[in-house]
C-alpha cells in the first residue's frame, strides 16, 4: 500500500514500510637478495616475493563511477580499475564502451539518454524526466535507442529519473512516471535490459526532486509490475533522507536492482576514521545476506589521493 498523505503538507508521510631504513637493515635485505641471487634459477623463483594481488571485492561485485574521478582520463582510470580487481567503471555512455570492453570490464549502469522536446526542453537528466507526461514521448525514443545500445553491448543497467516537483503532488508524480515508464517496459523485458531509477535526497544536493524516499520509489515499482524496473538505492541519499538503511534494504532489497555509496556528512571517502556515520561493512553484509547479485557502485568524491582512496572504499566493502 502507498504511505499515508501526512496532513500538514502535500507530501507523503513516508516512514518506511521505512622510518628511515637503519644500515642493519639495509645490510640485511642486501644479504637476503645476494643469497637468493646464488640460488638455482628454479629455486630462486620460489623464493622471489610474489606480485601483491589487487583487492579483490569479495562476493559483493564492485564497480565506480567515473565521473567522481573526473581529473582521471578514462583509458587509464579503467586500467587502474581492473588491476584493482573492479569488474565495472559505470555512468558512461556508449561511445566509451570500446574503452570498457579493451580491459575486459562491464558498464554496470549506464548513463541516461538526454535529447530535446519540440518545445526545446531537455530531457533524461535528474530534473527533467518521467513524471510529465509532456516529456513522455521524447524519453520513449530517447530510451528505446539506449536500451538496444546497451543490450548491444551486451550490458545489462540504464539509469533513469523522476524529475523534480516544481509543484506537483507525489501521487500526481507517481501516476505520471509509471504511465511513461510502463511505454518501454516491453522492450526492455524484450532486449533484457533493467531501467533503474536513483532515490536521491532533496535535502541538500538535489533539492525538489521527487523520488526522493524508497517508499515512494518501491510504490512506483509496484504500479509499473516488471521485473525489468529497479530503484538504485544509493545510501549516502538515504541516510540524508530517511536513514535506517539496514532495515530498509531488508525489507525493499527485492525492489533495488544497484547500490551507490559514499560518506555522509560529505559524499567523501567513508572509512571509519574519516568522521563520518555510515558503517560499511555491516550494510555490505546486510546486502549479501539479501542474495543480490547486482552491483555496488563507489561513488565517493575522493579528498586525498584518488586512487588510494578508491582501494581502501573496495578494500572496505569487499564482505
Amino acid at each position: 500500500m502507498l504511505a499515508k498523505r501526512d496532513p500538514r503538507s502535500d507530501r507523503f508521510n513516508l516512514s518506511l514500510m521505512h622510518t628511515p631504513i637503519s644500515r642493519r637493515t639495509a645490510l640485511r635485505s642486501l644479504a637476503g637478495a645476494a643469497a637468493v641471487a646464488a640460488l638455482p634459477r628454479s629455486q630462486a623463483a620460489e623464493s622471489a616475493p610474489k606480485a601483491a594481488k589487487p583487492a579483490a571485492s569479495g562476493s559483493i561485485r564492485q564497480s565506480v563511477c567515473k565521473w567522481c574521478f573526473k581529473d582521471i582520463q578514462l583509458d587509464p582510470f579503467v586500467a587502474t580499475a581492473k588491476e584493482i580487481g573492479l569488474e565495472s567503471v559505470e555512468l558512461l555512455n556508449p561511445e566509451d564502451f570500446p574503452i570498457l570492453k579493451k580491459y575486459g570490464l562491464s558498464c554496470a549502469m549506464v548513463s541516461n539518454p538526454t535529447g530535446k522536446t519540440p518545445q526545446g526542453v531537455t530531457v533524461g537528466p535528474i530534473r527533467k524526466a518521467f513524471n510529465r507526461v509532456e516529456h513522455h514521448d521524447t524519453l520513449v525514443a530517447l530510451y528505446e535507442k539506449r536500451m538496444g545500445e546497451v543490450a548491444d553491448a551486451g550490458f545489462e543497467n540504464v539509469i533513469c529519473f523522476s524529475g523534480d516537483r516544481e509543484g506537483m503532488a507525489d501521487e500526481k508524480g507517481l501516476e505520471n512516471c509509471a504511465a511513461g515508464l510502463k511505454r518501454i517496459m516491453a522492450l526492455a523485458e524484450k532486449r533484457r535490459v533493467n531501467v533503474v531509477m536513483e532515490l536521491l535526497n532533496s535535502k541538500v544536493n538535489h533539492k525538489d526532486y521527487m523520488c526522493d524516499h524508497t517508499a515512494w520509489g518501491v510504490e512506483l515499482a509496484k504500479r509499473i509490475g516488471s521485473e525489468r524496473f529497479k530503484l538504485l538505492y544509493d545510501i549516502y541519499h538515504m541516510q540524508i533522507m530517511e536513514g535506517d538503511v539496514i532495515r530498509t534494504i531488508q525489507e525493499n532489497h527485492q525492489y533495488i536492482g544497484h547500490y551507490h555509496t559514499a560518506g555522509n556528512p560529505g559524499r567523501n571517502e567513508f572509512e571509519p576514521q574519516d568522521q563520518q556515520e555510515l558503517n560499511y561493512p555491516p550494510i555490505m553484509r546486510a546486502i549479501k545476506a539479501t542474495g543480490f547479485k547486482g552491483f555496488v557502485g563507489q561513488e565517493f568524491l575522493p579528498k586525498r589521493d584518488p586512487i588510494a582512496s578508491l582501494r581502501a572504499a573496495v578494500k572496505l566493502c569487499a564482505v
